[in-house]
This record gives C-alpha cells, sequence and structure tokens, in this order.
C-alpha cells in the first residue's frame, strides 16, 4: 500500500514538473525523505501515512501553505517559486544583478518581479504564440527588457510556456 500511495505522489510530481520545476523539485525532495524514513523503519507506519498524506495535499495544491496572496495564479507562483530559488544566494554573495526599473528603483525582489513578468507577458503575448518562433520572440524580448540575462530568459521563457493562463 506504501508503495502504491509513493507512487501516485510521484507520478503527480513528475506531471507537474514542467509547469512550476522549483516547487514540484522540493516536494519531491520531501518525497524521498519520507521514503527513505520508512524504509529504514525511522518512522512508524502511522507517522508515515500522516506525513505522505500531507505531501499529497501540498502536490495536490501546487502551492506551499505560506504562499503571499498576490501569487493568485498557477503562472504567477510558479515564476516567483523560480524566481525565488534562482536567486535565494545572490544576496549572500553579494553579486550585482540589475533588474528593470519598478517604478523609480530597480527591484530583486521575487515576489514583485514575478508580478511584473505575469502583468508584462499578458500584455505583450501574440494569440497563438506557442510554437510559432516570431510570437515567441516577443515574448522573449519582454523578457529581456525585464531581466537583462539570456539565460534566465531562456530558463523563464520554458516555464511560461507551460502555463495555461498565459
Amino acid at each position: 500500500i506504501a508503495e502504491t500511495i509513493e507512487n501516485n505522489v510521484r507520478s503527480k510530481i513528475i506531471k507537474e514538473h514542467l509547469n512550476d520545476p522549483a516547487y514540484f523539485e522540493s516536494m519531491a525532495e520531501l518525497l524521498a525523505e519520507i521514503i527513505a524514513d520508512r524504509r529504514s523503519a525511522a518512522i512508524a507506519y502511522e507517522e508515515y501515512l500522516k506525513r505522505i498524506a500531507e505531501l499529497a495535499k501540498k502536490v495536490e495544491a501546487g502551492k506551499a501553505d505560506d504562499t503571499p496572496e498576490q501569487l493568485n495564479t498557477p503562472g504567477r507562483r510558479a515564476l516567483f517559486n523560480n524566481l525565488n530559488k534562482s536567486h535565494a544566494g545572490t544576496a549572500a554573495t553579494g553579486t550585482s544583478e540589475t533588474y528593470v526599473p519598478f517604478g523609480e528603483a530597480v527591484t530583486k525582489d521575487p515576489l514583485v518581479l514575478a508580478i511584473l513578468i505575469d502583468d508584462a507577458v499578458k500584455q505583450v503575448r501574440p494569440d497563438g504564440w506557442r510554437g510559432i518562433q516570431t510570437r515567441e520572440n516577443v515574448i522573449k524580448a519582454e523578457l529581456m527588457r525585464l531581466l537583462q540575462d539570456v539565460a534566465e530568459v531562456e530558463r523563464l521563457f520554458l516555464i511560461i510556456k507551460q502555463q495555461q493562463e498565459y
């Protein structure tokens, strides 16, 4: 029974991984930890069932309990999670990354940047843009204006492309 539950949760994580790689990677790591604990008999079966049920709820919800309320769409949450993950260490390393001017200030805040990117993509996306290079380039150009980093544009574009709301 335990393996069936694990396989069901794992298949959901794999299926949704492209929609929000950062979030579902963390869920996969949590699943691996729970499985390792079960296999090493470090936790009782009842505790295992509680932990796996909690994980299944998180995977099904597609968001963490502490998700800011401004992240009210799957696209915004995916952008935030992946921006948050990719730039988590920049403050500690002192890297001077610059992003689009937000008013008069430059922002590196993943929450503000996720909302900016979400709004920008919704404004500039042409109809039927998926799979047509010139239309995709319109979105990439806007992302480049916002992010000023080719690798980051390409990485985030793949996530944006998976979101149905765009």
